[in-house]
């Protein structure tokens, strides 16, 4: 009696990336055409994850090139734009033999990929430093100073000291660890997008907690950046302690 087409349905989708193709042999010759659509879903899983590999190597551009380093530090920062909050950075070292999939700008990820790729980051990388510049800082020094001042505590955060920086763009003032800014970097690097994704997912978990104790401005939906109903919060109750007094003297 043919196996039921539910249940190779379940089957194929429960299966990892290397155990498809046995059942690709073990059902391709099944005329149904339920069968077949489910064999082709599962092939196509397979090109997308060929097509995951492919781009991921690209991101070891730089680190392959700067190979002769032994701890390659990716950094990138998170917040600079915000009318609340504060800058996060993230220093990131990854191990060389690596092979976490799907690392890229966090901007370019949804919430929940961010979310179990950082869980996955904590847990492989050789070191993970985080700093943090708050409002009261970012109005008395200015974002790109404080900015600076977040990526160097995130730095002198990390468990195991860097040969070698790879930053989003900028150079560090004040750092004697050699630097390469990469333009774009966290969708050039995996390191520098792994630094991406644990800042972003510190900041945005941090203003949730925000959104706790100042609910009247929709932190943790907006993330202190200037939505349209934030703005409206801000013209109604006026700013919170958490507001860059610098950064909204257009509102209020």
């Amino acid at each position: 009696m043919a196996e039921a087409i539910g249940v190779i349905k379940a089957k194929l989708q429960a299966a990892g990336i290397k155990e498809l193709p046995a059942l690709f042999s073990e059902y391709e010759q099944d005329g149904r055409a339920g069968v077949r659509a489910a064999v082709e879903q599962a092939k196509k899983r397979i090109l997308a994850y060929e097509k995951e590999v492919a781009r991921t190597e690209t991101l070891w551009k730089y680190e392959r090139e700067y190979a002769a380093c032994a701890h390659i530090c990716g950094i990138d920062e998170v917040g600079r734009g915000p009318l609340a909050g504060p800058v996060v950075a993230g220093a990131v070292i990854l191990p060389k033999d690596c092979d976490i999939l799907y690392i890229n700008d966090s901007k370019k990820l949804s919430e929940k990929k961010r979310e179990e790729l950082y869980d996955v980051i904590m847990e492989r990388a050789v070191a993970v430093g985080l700093g943090y510049s708050a409002p009261e800082r970012i109005d008395e020094i200015n974002i790109l100073q404080a900015t600076y001042e977040a990526m160097r505590e995130a730095i002198s955060q990390l468990a195991v000291e860097p040969d070698l920086l790879l930053n989003d763009a900028v150079t560090i003032p004040q750092v004697t660890i050699r630097q390469v800014p990469i333009v774009k970097g966290d969708a050039k690097s995996i390191s520098i997008g792994a630094a991406s994704i644990v800042a972003k997912v510190t900041r945005d978990r941090l203003m949730v907690r925000y959104d706790e104790i100042y609910p009247e401005y929709g932190f943790a939906s907006n993330k202190g950046y200037g939505a349209q109903a934030h703005i409206d919060a801000l013209k109604k109750y006026g700013p919170c302690p958490i507001h860059r007094r610098s950064f909204i003297t257009h509102f209020c």
